[in-house]
């Protein structure tokens, strides 16, 4: 349906995880020329070893349940580009979204790129960043497997993460970054038992450096100025929660002051032909399944958004047989 030209689409999907993917589903269905811009595949989905509440999977792998949806969206002819997008700007056909290599163009857009780990923002993380540090203990825990591990953060997630790592690391450390105990009791109560781990609480990290044999951290504690240790481990995960990196978008479409995208019930944005679903809008419930339904959603609008610009009947359902490709 769209314009002659390949940077020209129907509709462009920023983000590639159960929003995205489940948004390009419904828009490459709905015979709409359909473009994914995302870093990677699967999002915070990654991040769950085992996800058990999603209909119809028992139990099922983060990452499998993402590679399905991605698998069948592209067997209905969605376009997948592995960029980041940078800049949005409204242009004559509609849109246009400006990557580090392209820019492409679209009637409609469906912003759903979720949230991206917070950092500590301390010397060397950015550097040693995918060597040797990394956000993601579900997908990388393998890779140290006997060795030394520390996991830096708070909140339930740190924990998480902590329970995943212990069975696989020779010793794992604990660093909480806050004067707080986070986590579920029991959890916690577990770990502390573990004779391959060590808490230490009230962590201030300093930096990191490389060390020859892995990343030696520097860290002082909370209120004790002038104080500082460091530790040398294998390999560090973080886990110190999520932000929405819609920050970009500010003053051109409205957000709250958490900088999640508002939505309506329909996934409108407060830009016609803008529709958002997932982790970076301001629904509060942050769950696969719902993320998918509001892809879902999103995807329906901005067809029918199409649909009525060029004066043709909306739907409001995808029950039709297509042929996939």
């Amino acid at each position: 349906m769209a314009e002659e030209g390949k940077d020209h689409y129907d509709v462009i999907v920023i983000g590639g995880a159960s929003a995205g993917l489940t948004a390009s589903l419904y828009c490459s269905r709905q015979q709409l020329k359909t473009l994914v811009i995302t870093k990677d595949i699967g999002g915070q989905a990654l991040l769950t070893n085992d996800i058990q509440n999603y209909p119809g999977f028992g139990e099922i792998k983060g990452f499998e349940l993402m590679t399905k949806f991605q698998e069948q969206s592209r067997s209905y002819g969605t376009e997948f580009e592995y960029d980041e997008a940078r800049k949005i700007t409204k242009d004559r056909h509609g849109f246009s979204v400006e990557t580090g290599l392209e820019t492409y163009h679209a009637e409609s857009l469906i912003l759903a790129f979720g949230k991206t780990p917070r950092e500590l923002g301390v010397p060397g993380e950015k550097e040693m960043s995918g060597r040797g540090i990394s956000y993601c203990a579900v997908c990388d825990a393998p890779l140290y497997k006997g060795k030394k591990v520390a996991v830096i953060g708070t909140g339930p997630q740190l924990i998480e993460a902590a329970i995943y790592l212990v069975d696989i690391a020779s010793e794992l450390y604990i660093l909480r970054t806050s004067t707080k105990s986070t986590g579920d009791a029991e959890s916690v109560k577990s770990l502390e038992a573990r004779k391959n781990v060590q808490f230490v609480d009230s962590v201030k990290v300093d930096g990191f450096e490389e060390r020859e044999s892995g990343i030696s951290i520097t860290y002082g504690k909370i209120g004790e100025h002038g104080k500082s240790s460091s530790l040398e481990v294998d390999g560090v995960f973080i886990e110190n929660g999520y932000i929405s990196k819609a920050g970009f978008l500010k003053g051109f479409l409205n957000l709250n002051r958490s900088n999640e995208i508002i939505i309506d019930d329909l996934c409108r944005t407060s830009v016609e032909g803008i529709f958002a679903c997932g982790d970076v809008t301001n629904m509060p419930y942050k769950q696969v399944v719902i993320s998918a339904g509001q892809g879902a959603v999103a995807a329906l609008s901005a067809y029918n958004h199409i649909q009525e610009k060029r004066g043709l009947i909306p739907v409001r359902t995808d029950w039709k047989g297509i042929k996939r490709s």
